[in-house]
């Protein structure tokens, strides 16, 4: 049905009704294998782990959920690039600014900023998280 079908319907003359639209039936498609969840999942692994140490005071789902948030937020600040920042971070702790790229240096501050909002992130509803810190790494 197009816009003028649907918003300016002809006017009834003499009782007579406007013929009815019909639709064509859809073309069937011939069905394809069963999808498992792993193949409706469209995001690949993620390349890194992330674990929650030395935190004893929550079970294992609050863990695991505090390990999720702070991966998912971290994710959302660094995009694809958490590996490349991680890297980058870890490099400008070794090594001095002079042997460092511009470029690297803006992603070692890019991970400083996206660890802390993901450790926010991660450790709310947890309670106290005096000496707990999230470990981020790479598992490929």
């Amino acid at each position: 049905m197009t816009q003028v079908e649907l918003f300016h319907q002809p006017a009834i003359v003499d009782g007579a009704l406007p013929e009815p639209f019909e639709e064509a039936p859809p073309a069937r498609q011939k069905a394809g294998p069963a999808l498992s969840s792993t193949e409706l999942d469209t995001e690949p692994p993620a390349a890194y782990e992330v674990l929650l140490a030395d935190y004893a005071h929550a079970s294992d789902e609050a863990i695991g959920l505090a390990q999720r948030r702070f991966q998912r937020e971290l994710e959302r600040q660094l995009g694809g690039d958490v590996l490349p920042a991680l890297r980058a971070f870890q490099n400008a702790s070794e090594s001095s600014e002079n042997e460092l790229s511009k470029a690297d240096i803006v992603l070692a501050r890019r991970w400083a900023k996206a660890y802390d909002t993901a450790r926010t992130a991660g450790f709310r509803d947890l309670g106290d998280t005096d000496e707990a810190f999230f470990e981020v790494r790479a598992t490929a």
